[in-house]
Protein backbone atom coordinates (compact mmCIF):
# COMPACT_ATOMS: atom_id res chain seq x y z
CA UNK A 1 0.00 0.00 0.00
CA UNK A 2 0.98 3.49 -0.32
CA UNK A 3 2.52 5.04 2.90
CA UNK A 4 0.43 8.17 2.36
CA UNK A 5 -2.59 5.91 3.46
CA UNK A 6 -1.64 5.82 6.73
CA UNK A 7 -2.40 9.66 6.84
CA UNK A 8 -6.14 9.33 5.90
CA UNK A 9 -8.95 9.46 7.89
CA UNK A 10 -10.53 6.69 9.66
CA UNK A 11 -13.96 7.20 7.38
CA UNK A 12 -11.38 6.99 4.21
CA UNK A 13 -9.45 4.10 5.12
CA UNK A 14 -13.11 1.97 5.76
CA UNK A 15 -13.50 3.03 2.20
CA UNK A 16 -10.25 1.83 0.74
CA UNK A 17 -10.92 -1.65 2.83
CA UNK A 18 -14.69 -1.79 1.90
CA UNK A 19 -13.47 -1.35 -1.92
CA UNK A 20 -10.49 -3.57 -1.26
CA UNK A 21 -7.90 -1.18 -2.69
CA UNK A 22 -6.05 -2.33 0.68
CA UNK A 23 -5.89 -5.19 3.20
CA UNK A 24 -6.31 -4.76 7.08
CA UNK A 25 -2.87 -6.63 7.41
CA UNK A 26 -1.12 -4.25 4.67
CA UNK A 27 -2.81 -1.39 6.27
CA UNK A 28 -1.50 -2.74 9.69
CA UNK A 29 2.07 -3.23 8.14
CA UNK A 30 2.23 0.29 7.40
CA UNK A 31 1.35 1.89 10.88
CA UNK A 32 4.11 -1.04 11.90
CA UNK A 33 6.46 0.49 9.52
CA UNK A 34 5.59 3.72 10.76
CA UNK A 35 6.37 3.53 13.93
CA UNK A 36 9.65 2.10 13.36
CA UNK A 37 10.80 5.04 11.19
CA UNK A 38 9.17 8.12 13.63
CA UNK A 39 8.56 6.33 17.00
CA UNK A 40 12.66 6.54 18.56
CA UNK A 41 12.60 10.33 18.20
CA UNK A 42 9.11 10.72 19.41
CA UNK A 43 8.47 7.64 21.75
CA UNK A 44 4.84 7.81 22.29
CA UNK A 45 4.87 4.03 22.17
CA UNK A 46 5.54 1.82 25.11
CA UNK A 47 4.58 -0.98 24.02
CA UNK A 48 3.85 -2.25 20.33
CA UNK A 49 2.25 -5.78 19.81
CA UNK A 50 3.13 -6.15 16.35
CA UNK A 51 2.18 -10.02 15.95
CA UNK A 52 -0.79 -9.60 17.82
CA UNK A 53 -2.06 -6.87 15.33
CA UNK A 54 -1.05 -8.31 12.31
CA UNK A 55 -3.11 -11.54 13.69
CA UNK A 56 -6.07 -9.47 14.24
CA UNK A 57 -5.52 -7.67 11.03
CA UNK A 58 -5.62 -11.28 9.19
CA UNK A 59 -8.99 -11.86 10.93
CA UNK A 60 -10.47 -9.06 9.24
CA UNK A 61 -9.14 -9.94 5.70
CA UNK A 62 -11.05 -13.46 6.27
CA UNK A 63 -14.25 -11.22 6.32
CA UNK A 64 -13.60 -9.23 3.75
CA UNK A 65 -12.73 -11.67 1.29
CA UNK A 66 -15.86 -13.37 1.93
CA UNK A 67 -17.63 -9.82 1.30
CA UNK A 68 -19.40 -9.63 4.70
CA UNK A 69 -20.32 -6.30 5.99
CA UNK A 70 -17.69 -4.50 7.09
CA UNK A 71 -18.42 -2.54 10.30
CA UNK A 72 -17.55 1.47 10.63
CA UNK A 73 -14.12 0.47 12.57
CA UNK A 74 -13.70 -2.53 11.36
CA UNK A 75 -10.08 -3.13 10.36
CA UNK A 76 -8.42 0.33 11.49
CA UNK A 77 -5.38 0.15 13.37
CA UNK A 78 -5.59 2.06 17.02
CA UNK A 79 -3.44 2.55 20.12
CA UNK A 80 -4.45 2.75 23.73
CA UNK A 81 -3.05 5.23 26.73
CA UNK A 82 -1.69 3.03 29.09
CA UNK A 83 -3.87 3.28 31.97
CA UNK A 84 -5.95 0.82 30.31
CA UNK A 85 -6.38 -2.63 30.87
CA UNK A 86 -5.65 -4.74 28.42
CA UNK A 87 -5.76 -8.30 28.82
CA UNK A 88 -2.08 -10.23 27.69
CA UNK A 89 -0.68 -6.81 26.93
CA UNK A 90 1.16 -4.51 29.59
CA UNK A 91 -0.60 -1.68 31.14
CA UNK A 92 1.88 0.29 33.21
CA UNK A 93 0.25 3.53 33.80
CA UNK A 94 3.91 5.07 32.89
CA UNK A 95 5.04 3.95 35.82
CA UNK A 96 8.03 2.10 37.67
CA UNK A 97 5.12 0.42 40.40
CA UNK A 98 3.55 -1.04 37.23
CA UNK A 99 6.28 -1.65 34.69
CA UNK A 100 5.19 -5.81 34.72
CA UNK A 101 1.87 -5.46 35.02
CA UNK A 102 -0.11 -7.39 32.59
CA UNK A 103 -3.54 -7.28 33.58
CA UNK A 104 -5.99 -10.75 33.32
CA UNK A 105 -8.72 -8.63 31.97
CA UNK A 106 -9.81 -6.01 29.51
CA UNK A 107 -11.12 -2.38 30.31
CA UNK A 108 -15.01 -2.40 29.26
CA UNK A 109 -13.41 0.24 26.26
CA UNK A 110 -11.17 -2.53 25.16
CA UNK A 111 -13.77 -5.21 25.21
CA UNK A 112 -15.66 -2.43 22.72
CA UNK A 113 -13.57 -1.24 20.03
CA UNK A 114 -12.69 -5.01 19.78
CA UNK A 115 -16.01 -5.93 19.37
CA UNK A 116 -16.24 -3.42 16.82
CA UNK A 117 -12.86 -4.90 15.33
CA UNK A 118 -10.41 -2.75 14.91
CA UNK A 119 -6.74 -3.71 15.73
CA UNK A 120 -4.73 -2.55 18.58
CA UNK A 121 -0.99 -1.54 17.44
CA UNK A 122 0.18 -1.19 20.89
CA UNK A 123 0.15 1.31 24.39
CA UNK A 124 0.91 4.74 24.46
CA UNK A 125 2.93 7.01 26.57
CA UNK A 126 1.45 8.90 29.28
CA UNK A 127 2.19 10.94 32.68
CA UNK A 128 2.49 8.70 35.49
CA UNK A 129 -0.55 7.76 36.69
CA UNK A 130 -2.21 10.46 34.34
CA UNK A 131 -0.85 12.82 36.77
CA UNK A 132 0.78 15.92 34.22
CA UNK A 133 0.18 18.10 31.73
CA UNK A 134 3.34 17.27 29.32
CA UNK A 135 4.09 13.85 29.35
CA UNK A 136 7.57 14.32 30.75
CA UNK A 137 6.44 12.74 34.12
CA UNK A 138 6.54 9.28 32.60
CA UNK A 139 8.91 7.18 34.38
CA UNK A 140 10.21 5.13 30.42
CA UNK A 141 10.61 8.45 28.71
CA UNK A 142 9.72 11.96 27.37
CA UNK A 143 7.36 12.05 24.23
CA UNK A 144 7.92 14.62 22.09
CA UNK A 145 5.44 16.98 19.64
CA UNK A 146 5.72 15.93 16.29
CA UNK A 147 4.97 19.80 15.23
CA UNK A 148 8.59 20.24 16.87
CA UNK A 149 10.68 17.72 18.63
CA UNK A 150 11.64 20.22 21.22
CA UNK A 151 8.51 21.15 22.47
CA UNK A 152 6.24 19.03 24.87
CA UNK A 153 2.79 17.11 23.45
CA UNK A 154 0.62 18.16 25.93
CA UNK A 155 -0.59 15.60 28.61
CA UNK A 156 -1.26 13.34 30.51
CA UNK A 157 -2.42 11.26 27.47
CA UNK A 158 0.30 12.59 25.22
CA UNK A 159 1.77 9.54 23.23
CA UNK A 160 -2.15 9.24 22.44
CA UNK A 161 -2.27 12.46 20.73
CA UNK A 162 1.09 12.12 19.05
CA UNK A 163 0.53 8.72 17.77
CA UNK A 164 -2.78 10.05 15.49
CA UNK A 165 -0.87 13.55 14.64
CA UNK A 166 2.16 11.93 13.47
CA UNK A 167 0.41 8.73 11.83
CA UNK A 168 1.14 5.68 14.18
CA UNK A 169 -2.32 5.34 14.31
CA UNK A 170 -5.61 5.85 13.01
CA UNK A 171 -7.11 6.86 16.08
CA UNK A 172 -6.92 6.15 19.78
CA UNK A 173 -8.15 6.97 23.44
CA UNK A 174 -7.32 8.50 26.13
CA UNK A 175 -8.15 9.54 29.67
CA UNK A 176 -9.29 13.28 30.66
CA UNK A 177 -9.21 14.22 34.40
CA UNK A 178 -8.95 17.72 34.30
CA UNK A 179 -7.96 18.74 30.35
CA UNK A 180 -6.00 15.58 29.63
CA UNK A 181 -7.60 15.02 26.36
CA UNK A 182 -8.00 18.29 25.22
CA UNK A 183 -4.61 19.77 25.81
CA UNK A 184 -2.63 17.46 23.83
CA UNK A 185 -5.06 17.39 20.94
CA UNK A 186 -4.56 21.13 21.10
CA UNK A 187 -0.76 21.34 21.45
CA UNK A 188 -0.62 18.05 18.36
CA UNK A 189 -3.17 19.75 16.04
CA UNK A 190 -5.76 16.93 16.14
CA UNK A 191 -9.30 16.67 17.47
CA UNK A 192 -10.13 15.35 21.33
CA UNK A 193 -13.42 14.51 22.47
CA UNK A 194 -13.76 14.10 26.53
CA UNK A 195 -17.19 13.16 27.00
CA UNK A 196 -20.05 13.48 30.04
CA UNK A 197 -18.94 11.96 32.81
CA UNK A 198 -20.52 8.60 33.14
CA UNK A 199 -21.31 8.58 29.10
CA UNK A 200 -18.22 6.24 28.65
CA UNK A 201 -17.42 3.21 30.89
CA UNK A 202 -14.37 3.47 33.65
CA UNK A 203 -13.99 -0.25 34.01
CA UNK A 204 -10.56 -1.01 33.58
CA UNK A 205 -9.18 1.91 33.43
CA UNK A 206 -6.43 2.58 36.71
CA UNK A 207 -8.10 5.34 38.33
CA UNK A 208 -6.21 8.98 39.14
CA UNK A 209 -9.38 11.00 40.38
CA UNK A 210 -12.26 8.90 40.74
CA UNK A 211 -14.95 11.08 40.05
CA UNK A 212 -13.51 13.08 37.32
CA UNK A 213 -11.75 10.67 35.26
CA UNK A 214 -13.21 9.96 31.71
CA UNK A 215 -11.96 7.88 28.76
CA UNK A 216 -12.54 9.81 25.16
CA UNK A 217 -10.92 9.85 21.35
CA UNK A 218 -8.60 11.03 19.78
CA UNK A 219 -8.68 11.58 16.06
CA UNK A 220 -7.31 13.58 12.91
CA UNK A 221 -11.65 14.54 11.76
CA UNK A 222 -14.82 15.34 13.48
CA UNK A 223 -16.73 12.62 12.22
CA UNK A 224 -14.05 10.29 13.42
CA UNK A 225 -14.78 11.20 16.56
CA UNK A 226 -17.88 10.44 16.60
CA UNK A 227 -17.60 6.70 14.68
CA UNK A 228 -15.09 5.89 17.55
CA UNK A 229 -17.58 7.63 20.56
CA UNK A 230 -20.53 5.42 18.69
CA UNK A 231 -17.99 1.98 19.63
CA UNK A 232 -17.04 3.31 23.48
CA UNK A 233 -20.16 4.85 24.51
CA UNK A 234 -23.26 3.27 26.84
CA UNK A 235 -24.02 2.08 29.64
CA UNK A 236 -21.97 -0.52 31.41
CA UNK A 237 -23.22 -2.67 34.33
CA UNK A 238 -19.28 -3.02 35.27
CA UNK A 239 -19.20 0.78 36.63
CA UNK A 240 -21.08 1.76 39.55
CA UNK A 241 -20.75 5.31 38.09
CA UNK A 242 -21.96 4.17 34.07
CA UNK A 243 -25.18 5.99 33.20
CA UNK A 244 -27.60 4.62 32.03
CA UNK A 245 -28.90 7.12 28.66
CA UNK A 246 -30.35 6.72 25.44
CA UNK A 247 -27.12 7.14 22.70
CA UNK A 248 -27.73 8.46 20.07
CA UNK A 249 -25.82 7.72 16.56
CA UNK A 250 -23.79 10.92 17.09
CA UNK A 251 -23.02 10.71 13.07
CA UNK A 252 -26.30 12.00 12.75
CA UNK A 253 -25.08 15.55 14.03
CA UNK A 254 -22.57 15.94 11.24
CA UNK A 255 -24.24 18.83 9.42
CA UNK A 256 -22.67 21.76 7.86
CA UNK A 257 -25.08 24.29 9.87
CA UNK A 258 -25.12 26.57 12.60
CA UNK A 259 -27.40 28.85 11.48
CA UNK A 260 -29.41 29.64 14.56
CA UNK A 261 -26.77 28.04 17.16
CA UNK A 262 -26.63 30.16 20.25
CA UNK A 263 -22.82 30.34 21.37
CA UNK A 264 -21.39 31.89 24.44
CA UNK A 265 -18.17 33.49 25.49
CA UNK A 266 -17.05 33.08 28.97
CA UNK A 267 -15.47 35.98 29.72
CA UNK A 268 -13.24 34.61 32.38
CA UNK A 269 -11.54 31.97 30.02
CA UNK A 270 -10.29 35.29 28.17
CA UNK A 271 -8.35 36.95 31.07
CA UNK A 272 -4.99 37.18 32.46
CA UNK A 273 -2.65 34.01 31.76
CA UNK A 274 -4.08 33.94 27.89
CA UNK A 275 -1.61 34.25 25.42
CA UNK A 276 -2.55 37.38 23.32
CA UNK A 277 -1.64 35.19 19.88
CA UNK A 278 -3.98 32.25 21.50
CA UNK A 279 -6.79 34.76 21.93
CA UNK A 280 -6.30 36.29 18.70
CA UNK A 281 -6.73 33.13 16.95
CA UNK A 282 -9.41 31.90 18.99
CA UNK A 283 -11.24 35.71 17.80
CA UNK A 284 -10.91 34.83 14.32
CA UNK A 285 -12.11 31.21 14.88
CA UNK A 286 -15.25 32.94 16.67
CA UNK A 287 -15.58 35.41 13.57
CA UNK A 288 -15.90 32.12 11.05
CA UNK A 289 -18.44 31.20 13.20
CA UNK A 290 -20.54 34.34 13.08
CA UNK A 291 -19.98 34.58 9.06
CA UNK A 292 -21.93 31.05 9.29
CA UNK A 293 -24.69 32.18 10.98
CA UNK A 294 -24.14 31.35 14.64
CA UNK A 295 -25.86 33.49 17.20
CA UNK A 296 -22.51 34.41 19.90
CA UNK A 297 -22.76 36.88 22.80
CA UNK A 298 -20.18 36.72 26.06
CA UNK A 299 -21.47 35.21 29.43
CA UNK A 300 -20.14 34.90 32.50
CA UNK A 301 -18.97 31.88 34.96
CA UNK A 302 -17.97 33.87 37.91
CA UNK A 303 -16.73 30.96 39.98
CA UNK A 304 -14.03 30.12 37.30
CA UNK A 305 -11.13 31.62 39.35
CA UNK A 306 -11.23 28.76 42.16
CA UNK A 307 -11.48 26.35 39.41
CA UNK A 308 -8.06 25.09 39.93
CA UNK A 309 -7.78 25.01 43.63
CA UNK A 310 -10.72 23.33 43.93
CA UNK A 311 -9.49 20.85 41.25
CA UNK A 312 -6.04 20.10 42.79
CA UNK A 313 -7.87 19.66 46.26
CA UNK A 314 -10.38 17.10 44.92
CA UNK A 315 -8.19 15.17 42.49
CA UNK A 316 -5.01 14.91 44.99
CA UNK A 317 -7.85 13.88 47.67
CA UNK A 318 -9.07 10.95 45.45
CA UNK A 319 -5.38 10.27 44.01
CA UNK A 320 -4.16 9.79 47.65
CA UNK A 321 -7.38 7.31 47.78
CA UNK A 322 -6.64 5.48 44.29
CA UNK A 323 -3.13 4.91 44.98
CA UNK A 324 -2.89 3.80 48.83
CA UNK A 325 -3.43 -0.03 47.02
CA UNK A 326 0.09 0.09 45.93
CA UNK A 327 1.76 -1.43 48.70
CA UNK A 328 4.61 -3.97 47.32
CA UNK A 329 2.05 -6.49 48.60
CA UNK A 330 -0.90 -7.05 46.08
CA UNK A 331 0.97 -6.40 43.25
CA UNK A 332 3.51 -4.20 41.12
CA UNK A 333 7.08 -3.33 42.31
CA UNK A 334 7.94 -4.68 45.68
CA UNK A 335 11.21 -2.81 47.45
CA UNK A 336 13.81 -5.30 49.21
CA UNK A 337 13.75 -3.93 53.09
CA UNK A 338 14.25 -5.81 56.61
CA UNK A 339 10.47 -5.83 57.40
CA UNK A 340 7.24 -5.09 56.53
CA UNK A 341 7.25 -1.41 57.08
CA UNK A 342 10.01 -0.83 55.34
CA UNK A 343 9.10 -2.42 52.71
CA UNK A 344 5.49 -0.40 52.53
CA UNK A 345 8.19 2.73 52.74
CA UNK A 346 10.54 1.86 50.02
CA UNK A 347 8.24 0.49 47.09
CA UNK A 348 6.47 3.81 47.73
CA UNK A 349 9.31 6.30 47.83
CA UNK A 350 10.94 4.09 44.48
CA UNK A 351 7.69 2.78 42.84
CA UNK A 352 6.24 5.84 42.59
CA UNK A 353 7.54 9.35 40.26
CA UNK A 354 8.22 12.76 42.07
CA UNK A 355 4.65 14.61 40.45
CA UNK A 356 2.55 11.14 42.10
CA UNK A 357 4.47 12.02 45.62
CA UNK A 358 3.47 15.30 45.44
CA UNK A 359 -0.11 14.48 44.74
CA UNK A 360 -0.41 11.54 47.18
CA UNK A 361 1.09 13.91 50.01
CA UNK A 362 -1.27 16.96 49.13
CA UNK A 363 -4.33 14.68 49.18
CA UNK A 364 -3.45 13.22 52.06
CA UNK A 365 -2.97 16.57 54.02
CA UNK A 366 -6.11 17.51 52.54
CA UNK A 367 -7.97 14.47 53.62
CA UNK A 368 -6.06 14.19 57.58
CA UNK A 369 -8.13 15.25 60.69
CA UNK A 370 -8.46 18.67 61.12
CA UNK A 371 -8.20 19.52 57.42
CA UNK A 372 -11.04 17.80 55.66
CA UNK A 373 -13.70 20.18 55.96
CA UNK A 374 -11.50 23.16 55.42
CA UNK A 375 -10.21 21.91 52.44
CA UNK A 376 -11.50 19.20 50.76
CA UNK A 377 -15.32 19.56 51.79
CA UNK A 378 -15.15 23.59 51.01
CA UNK A 379 -13.69 22.40 47.72
CA UNK A 380 -16.88 19.84 46.86
CA UNK A 381 -18.72 22.90 47.83
CA UNK A 382 -17.41 24.92 44.98
CA UNK A 383 -17.64 22.30 42.59
CA UNK A 384 -20.74 22.38 42.95
CA UNK A 385 -21.13 26.31 41.95
CA UNK A 386 -18.78 25.68 39.33
CA UNK A 387 -21.72 23.14 37.88
CA UNK A 388 -24.10 25.56 38.89
CA UNK A 389 -22.55 28.38 36.88
CA UNK A 390 -22.73 26.23 33.82
CA UNK A 391 -26.38 25.25 34.40
CA UNK A 392 -27.00 28.90 34.27
CA UNK A 393 -25.05 29.53 31.29
CA UNK A 394 -27.03 26.64 29.34
CA UNK A 395 -30.07 28.04 30.22
CA UNK A 396 -29.44 30.62 27.52
CA UNK A 397 -26.45 29.34 25.24
CA UNK A 398 -26.25 25.90 23.39
CA UNK A 399 -22.49 25.81 23.31
CA UNK A 400 -19.37 27.78 24.97
CA UNK A 401 -16.48 28.60 23.38
CA UNK A 402 -13.11 29.44 24.60
CA UNK A 403 -9.55 28.85 23.90
CA UNK A 404 -8.57 24.79 24.74
CA UNK A 405 -5.22 25.78 26.67
CA UNK A 406 -3.81 29.63 27.17
CA UNK A 407 -0.65 28.97 25.12
CA UNK A 408 0.50 26.92 22.61
CA UNK A 409 2.61 23.80 23.85
CA UNK A 410 5.62 25.13 25.39
CA UNK A 411 9.81 23.54 25.41
CA UNK A 412 10.41 20.78 27.69
CA UNK A 413 11.65 22.17 30.82
CA UNK A 414 9.97 24.81 30.48
CA UNK A 415 7.41 24.64 33.24
CA UNK A 416 8.41 21.52 35.26
CA UNK A 417 10.18 23.24 37.83
CA UNK A 418 6.98 25.10 38.90
CA UNK A 419 4.41 23.10 39.34
CA UNK A 420 2.35 25.91 40.23
CA UNK A 421 2.88 26.93 36.62
CA UNK A 422 2.34 23.64 35.36
CA UNK A 423 -0.97 23.13 36.79
CA UNK A 424 -1.89 26.56 35.72
CA UNK A 425 -1.61 25.42 31.85
CA UNK A 426 -5.29 24.09 32.60
CA UNK A 427 -7.33 26.72 33.55
CA UNK A 428 -9.62 26.56 30.61
CA UNK A 429 -10.21 22.66 30.87
CA UNK A 430 -10.61 21.50 34.74
CA UNK A 431 -14.05 23.45 35.24
CA UNK A 432 -15.23 20.83 32.64
CA UNK A 433 -14.46 17.83 34.60
CA UNK A 434 -15.89 19.39 37.74
CA UNK A 435 -19.34 20.31 36.42
CA UNK A 436 -19.17 16.98 34.59
CA UNK A 437 -19.98 18.14 31.59
CA UNK A 438 -18.64 16.97 27.76
CA UNK A 439 -16.00 19.27 25.63
CA UNK A 440 -14.52 18.77 22.57
CA UNK A 441 -10.72 20.49 21.23
CA UNK A 442 -10.59 21.40 17.02
CA UNK A 443 -7.61 22.32 15.47
CA UNK A 444 -7.76 26.34 15.26
CA UNK A 445 -5.13 27.67 13.75
CA UNK A 446 -1.21 27.98 14.35
CA UNK A 447 0.96 30.33 16.90
CA UNK A 448 4.81 30.60 16.47
CA UNK A 449 4.71 27.35 14.18
CA UNK A 450 3.01 25.80 16.83
CA UNK A 451 -0.87 24.24 16.63
CA UNK A 452 -3.79 25.59 18.96
CA UNK A 453 -7.08 24.00 19.85
CA UNK A 454 -10.82 25.53 20.20
CA UNK A 455 -12.50 24.40 22.84
CA UNK A 456 -16.63 23.93 22.60
CA UNK A 457 -18.50 22.82 25.74
CA UNK A 458 -21.51 21.31 25.77
CA UNK A 459 -24.88 20.58 28.56
CA UNK A 460 -24.55 17.13 30.18
CA UNK A 461 -25.21 13.78 26.80
CA UNK A 462 -25.36 16.90 24.47
CA UNK A 463 -22.10 15.84 22.59
CA UNK A 464 -24.05 16.22 19.27
CA UNK A 465 -24.29 19.68 19.64
CA UNK A 466 -20.57 19.70 20.37
CA UNK A 467 -20.05 17.25 17.15
CA UNK A 468 -22.38 19.57 14.78
CA UNK A 469 -20.31 23.00 15.82
CA UNK A 470 -17.07 21.25 15.80
CA UNK A 471 -17.85 19.61 12.32
CA UNK A 472 -19.02 23.33 10.57
CA UNK A 473 -15.92 24.96 12.02
CA UNK A 474 -13.58 21.93 10.35
CA UNK A 475 -15.68 22.08 6.92
CA UNK A 476 -14.97 25.96 6.80
CA UNK A 477 -11.22 25.56 7.76
CA UNK A 478 -8.26 23.75 6.38
CA UNK A 479 -6.17 23.91 9.98
CA UNK A 480 -7.24 19.77 10.26
CA UNK A 481 -5.64 18.90 7.34
CA UNK A 482 -2.07 20.56 8.02
CA UNK A 483 0.02 17.78 8.94
CA UNK A 484 3.60 18.19 10.96
CA UNK A 485 6.90 17.58 8.69
CA UNK A 486 8.50 14.27 10.04
CA UNK A 487 11.60 13.79 7.59
CA UNK A 488 14.25 12.08 8.63
CA UNK A 489 16.62 15.49 8.78
CA UNK A 490 13.50 16.72 11.42
CA UNK A 491 13.71 13.81 12.80
CA UNK A 492 17.87 14.10 13.43
CA UNK A 493 17.67 17.45 14.31
CA UNK A 494 15.38 16.35 16.94
CA UNK A 495 17.65 13.62 18.27
CA UNK A 496 17.96 14.24 22.38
Amino acid sequence: MATGDIGKSVSELHELLVHKDVSSTELTKAYIERIKTVDPELKAYLTVVEDRAIAQAAEIDRKIAQNEVLGALEGIPMALKDNMCTEGVRTSCASKMLESFIPPYNATVTDRLQAAGTILLGKVNMDEFAMGSSTENSYFAKTCNPWNLEYVPGGSSGGAAVAVAADEAAFSLGSDTGGSIRQPAAFCGVVGMKPTYGAVSRFGLIAFASSLDQIGPFTKTVRDNALVLNAIAGYDPMDSTSVVYEKPDYTKFLVNNVKGLRIGIPREYYGEGIDPDVAKGIRAGIQTLIDLGAEVSECSLPHTEYAIPAYYLIATAEASSNLARYDGVRYGYRAEAEDVLGMFKSTRAEGFGPEVKRRIMLGTYALSSGYYDAYYLKAQKVRTLIKQDFDKAFEKFDVLLSPTAPTPAFKFGEKSANPLAMYLSDITTVPINLAGIPAISIPAGFVGGMPIGMQFMGKAFDEGTLYRVAYTFEQNTNYHTLKPSLSKEVLACGSR
